[in-house]
């Protein structure tokens, strides 16, 4: 390996450093109640910057706080989504409806035709017993099992 020859220029010699690109943090103003702020940067199109500058002109704001202003606008929940939600209303009962007492229990059950997990005992809906090891291979091992489960006591 070839030797170093040593600098005698007027600049000192150059000792590469890990550097590392990091978001800066800038400290929380009297607005912002969420703690410190991170720095971040955007494209607008040439309408979207107009638009933002002209509404920082009319309101007298920095640009950056009209953006956050927007921001903060669409991360409001309005109260009306609590009040006049559909899926937050009682379901009408439905007169014709036949379905299992156990549906919600079993319902693996009555979709897949899986053994039942609970059957109803003393008025009380517990789990049933393992499979017999032979559940699957013997019709007679799995009808004893399945009456047995489906008999109410």
């Amino acid at each position: 390996m070839k030797a170093r020859k040593p600098t005698t220029g007027k600049y000192p010699e150059h000792k590469p450093q890990n550097l590392k690109m990091q978001e800066a943090l800038v400290l929380p103003s009297e607005k912002s109640e969420q703690g410190p702020m991170i720095r971040t940067q955007i494209y607008l199109s040439r309408s979207e910057h107009e638009f933002v500058l002209a509404e920082a002109s009319r309101l007298d704001k920095p640009m950056a706080a009209v953006i956050r202003d927007y921001i903060d606008e669409k991360m409001e929940l309005p109260e009306e989504a609590w009040t006049n939600n559909p899926m937050l209303r009682a379901v009408p009962p439905d007169p014709t409806f036949e379905g299992h007492e156990d549906g919600a229990l079993n319902h693996d059950h009555y979709v897949y035709g899986t053994p039942k997990r609970y059957m109803k005992r003393g008025g009380k809906w517990v789990e049933t017993p393992p499979l017999p090891d032979d559940y699957y291979d013997n019709a007679a091992s799995r009808a004893a099992y399945d009456e047995m489960v489906n008999r109410e006591e």
